[in-house]
């Protein structure tokens, strides 16, 4: 498991012990992960990842919550779906290259590591491309209605706006400081929300940002936020899981008796009849 997980720039007690546990082990500290979310490789064991939702992801610029790879085309998908299917193995990390503990004394090259066909790529990626939402159950109404007026007058739509409801930019994280090169070579809104920094400035799927995310379909897309902390829009928009006590509802890191949900504190001093009409305004989406 060290390959998938093992963070060699920074060896901490948790990905030391990765290497002592066995299949049982490795079972129990995944386990209690609510549905929707998945620890992927390259992050930390610990820390999981919500599951995407891949209706619409062709008008997505940037892919993975971290926008770790850009999409300007078809191709960069198929590139994607390649480097998913085992191709990042090959990356270099400070000196560490996930597989080369399989492989000692060989010169690792490409064609050490089987994938889809260019064929079948372009075929999967078309797939992606076609699939269409089920259709909304939330109709709009005089609630729904106000909500649309709360998200235009608290200025949502300026990281949300519409038809994708998103800006499609990058954030960055808390401590990251975007160098100038970056400002030039992507789309970077200099806005820091506070979400929890760990999944893009402490694994290796880091790039020190996060995308805006889009919030077409967000009826149906539970967990919420980018560790699937929350499992309803009431509770995104509750000022009580700021608290270092709170306990969501999603996701918890191990053995956490209480664990602050911070970042994007937008909407959170609105009075009960405006939250309630925003969160109806957004399910209509």
């Amino acid at each position: 498991m060290e390959q998938l997980f093992w963070k060699p720039w920074a060896p901490s007690e948790l990905s030391s012990k990765l290497r002592t546990l066995d299949a049982n082990g490795m079972a129990s500290l995944l386990g209690g992960r609510p549905p929707g979310v998945m620890t992927r490789h390259r992050l930390a064991v610990d820390t999981p990842l919500e599951i995407p939702d891949l209706i619409g992801v062709e008008h997505r610029p940037y892919l993975d919550h971290t926008g770790l790879q850009l999409q300007r085309g078809i191709g960069d998908l198929m590139r994607y779906a390649a480097l998913n299917q085992g191709g990042d193995d090959l990356a270099n990390f400070a000196g560490f290259v996930p597989m080369s503990h399989l492989l000692a004394g060989q010169k690792l090259t490409p064609e050490m590591f089987d994938r889809y066909s260019d064929e079948q790529l372009y075929a999967l990626a078309l797939y992606l491309y076609s699939l269409r939402p089920p259709a909304n159950p939330n109709k709009a109404d005089d609630r729904s209605r106000r909500g649309a007026r709360v998200f235009l007058n608290q200025g949502c739509a300026g990281c949300h706006p519409a038809p994708l409801y998103t800006n499609n930019k990058l954030t960055p994280a808390i401590g990251f400081r975007i160098p100038e090169e970056q400002r030039r070579r992507y789309n970077i809104l200099p806005v820091v929300v506070g979400t929890d920094p760990e999944v893009t400035m402490d694994t290796r799927r880091g790039t020190g940002y996060y995308k805006v995310p889009s919030l077409l379909n967000i009826w149906y897309r539970t967990p919420l936020g980018h560790s699937g902390w929350v499992s309803s829009l009431e509770e995104w928009f509750d000022a009580d899981r700021l608290s270092d006590n709170y306990v969501p509802s999603g996701f918890a890191p191990l053995d956490s008796k209480g664990c602050a949900v911070r970042g994007h504190e937008f909407g959170l001093t609105l009075s009960a009849e405006d939250k309630a009409a925003l969160v109806a305004f957004l399910r209509t989406l």
